[in-house]
């Protein structure tokens, strides 16, 4: 497969799991849900993995301002990734975290949402490397 394929293989999967993370989080199936969320942060880093490998064949420059937007959203993002997993361990140890969790969660799947956004625009905005 292809360094294009493989990433959008593990870009559906991490929406994918993320989803399904969402839907166990409100359903208050923790085993499943701890499960899930462990799933989609090993799906998120081979997304990652494969996003900057994509990179590489691309002039990501030519997309102008979207890169280093799209750049430091994702930067962002992935270290804001540690607040849920820190409130989802409080929350494991009584109910009144557990609507910080859920709207720390919220937040970061916004900022990851956005971090797609961004990130197509500047694919979609490159130039094939040369």
């Amino acid at each position: 497969m292809s360094v294009t394929a493989w990433f959008v293989a593990f870009l559906l999967l991490t929406v994918v799991l993320l989803a399904s993370a969402v839907v166990t989080g409100l359903r208050a199936a923790r085993r499943a849900h701890i499960s899930i969320v462990a799933s989609a942060v090993v799906a998120m880093g081979l997304t990652i993995y494969f996003a900057e490998r994509l990179g590489e064949t691309l002039d990501i420059e030519a997309a102008g301002w979207v890169t280093p937007v799209h750049l430091w959203i994702a930067k962002i993002t992935t270290v804001a990734y540690l607040l849920p997993i820190a409130s989802g361990v409080r929350a494991l140890r009584g109910a009144a975290h557990r609507r910080t969790h859920r709207n720390l969660a919220f937040f970061v799947l916004g900022l990851t949402a956005l971090t797609a956004v961004t990130g197509v625009a500047m694919v979609w905005l490159s130039d094939p490397a040369v």
